[in-house]
């Protein structure tokens, strides 16, 4: 059941060959059986899901239904839900409740899928390999020594392993595209504001980005047809219709122009990855596709840019959190004082403290004009450059990260080593370009990721070039031999 698509079991369920019921506890059980051993969840809800399952059953009774009625799904634990524990992967929400619901699932649940749980993470999103969250480390369904990628490493893998059909995860740097690559699945990270923020907890602001993970591109687009739009309780949601993302996802790629940045294929790219990506490159060329070599020259620039920005950015909304009004408070403080600084020294882990530091630092009188606003400025030349590009091709093609997943542990107390799996990614989320990563092949049993960056707001494009490549390859299909049986 889990191999199947959203729109094969979107038909069973209307068919009747099946109930959401039904459904739900074969997914809930396999979380039972094989999560103890991946870590992809921090909370499964096993009472509202079958509670929202027997809603989506009546709603197909009647004739009501979407294509995702009935479908389990779950969300990353940033995701505000109403009523369900929502920690964002931290000590510091480790009892937190929210009392309103986030709008992208509130638009999912108004859709009729159903919420099987919140998926493990980065803590507040911060990392690469999910190793930092206050709740363990999630592994690689494909090796359980591997790392699944970060910060949506428990979304990546919950997905891979078949423990639901799609989730929802949040890319600030490349958290929904690395651990795509990493896990083997199809995650899509859209144009700034193409997706509300509202309910989200934010990390970066100008970088923050929710997007859908699922096994396939058709599945990612059944979730956009419902995350998608203009939000007016987030003052950075696009004001600017959405396009049908299913509508053209068949559409021949004739005439398509791949961009190939030559930055993209230099020193620090796995000869191995290297060759998968240009493998996958020839197949858009049989599909009708030309190549043509781009310069993307500030790209080196980005892990500088972002690792100013986004700790700047996460050390402003994160002086919320300091035990006055919700999360973690430390016991017996002695004064507002002590309470602020133990509070936040217990609640937040390493990686936190660091980036608020560095963003603090950053941020600080005689240093934001050295650092931040110079980083602003290198910001503006990275975004011209996808312009300038993007002006001459389609879309932009290139890895996802320059290896596939690393052993657990292996970068901890490296963090430069840590954030250059980032180098072709971060500079998509300072552009604002929506760009998403297809399965494009294996190394040694680990998969790779193709990223396909494109012009802002073609999410649908997007969508179309990534379908045609599934519907002749088989990449997507694959399952990680511990998924298989259970």
């Amino acid at each position: 059941m889990f191999e199947q698509s959203i729109s094969t079991l979107a038909q069973k369920l209307r068919d009747k060959d099946i109930s959401s019921v039904e459904l739900t506890r074969h997914f809930l059980a396999r979380i039972a059986k094989l999560d103890t051993q991946l870590n992809s969840f921090i909370t499964v809800d096993e009472k509202k899901a079958l509670e929202q399952a027997v809603a989506a059953d009546h709603l197909l009774k009647i004739g009501q239904a979407t294509a995702l009625t009935g479908i389990p799904i779950a969300h990353k634990d940033l995701f505000c839900t109403e009523g369900t524990l929502t920690t964002c992967g931290s000590k510091m929400l480790n009892n937190f409740i929210p009392p309103y619901e986030s709008t992208v699932t509130h638009r999912i649940q108004q859709a009729g899928a159903v919420m099987l749980g919140k998926t493990n993470m980065d803590e507040f999103a911060m990392g690469s390999s999910n190793e930092n969250s206050f709740y363990g480390a999630v592994k690689n369904p494909w090796n359980l020594d591997k790392v699944p990628g970060g910060s949506s490493g428990g979304s990546a893998a919950a997905v891979a392993a078949g423990l639901v059909m799609a989730t929802t995860g949040t890319d600030t740097g490349g958290s929904i595209r690395q651990p795509a690559s990493f896990c083997g699945i199809t995650g899509l990270k859209p144009t700034y504001g193409r997706v509300s923020r509202f309910g989200m907890i934010a990390y970066a602001s100008s970088l923050d980005q929710a997007g859908p993970m699922a096994k396939s591109a058709e599945d990612c687009a059944h979730l956009m047809q419902a995350m998608a739009g203009f939000d007016d309780k987030d003052s950075t949601s696009a004001e600017k219709p959405t396009d049908d993302y299913l509508e053209n996802l068949n559409a021949p790629l004739t005439g398509l122009i791949i961009g190939l940045p030559k930055e993209y294929f230099g020193d620090g790219l796995d000869s191995n990855v290297a060759n998968a990506i240009m493998t996958a490159i020839k197949e858009f060329e049989k599909l009708g596709a030309t190549v043509k070599e781009i310069s993307l020259p500030n790209l080196q620039l980005s892990i500088p840019s972002y690792y100013v920005i986004a700790p700047s950015e996460a050390s402003s909304n994160l002086s919320r959190f300091d035990g006055v009004r919700f999360g973690h408070r430390c016991e017996n403080p002695k004064d507002l004082l002590d309470m602020y600084m133990r509070t936040r020294a217990e609640g937040f882990g390493t990686e936190v403290q660091k980036r608020i530091m560095v963003g603090t630092y950053a941020l600080s009188e005689g240093y934001y004009d050295a650092y931040y606003v110079k980083a602003q400025k290198i910001r503006r030349l990275i975004k011209n450059d996808f312009v300038k590009a993007l002006e001459e091709v389609d879309v932009i093609m290139g890895p996802v990260a320059p290896t596939t997943a690393f052993d657990l542990g292996s970068k901890t107390n490296d963090p430069v080593a840590m954030y250059l799996e980032d180098i072709y990614t971060l500079s998509v989320n300072l552009a604002g370009i929506p760009a998403m990563s297809i399965p494009a092949g294996f190394i040694d049993g680990m998969p790779v990721g193709l990223q396909i960056m494109g012009n802002y707001f073609a999410e649908a494009k997007l969508l179309n070039v990534a379908h045609q490549y599934q519907q002749h390859t088989d990449w997507h299909l694959q399952t990680p031999s511990m998924a298989k049986g259970a």
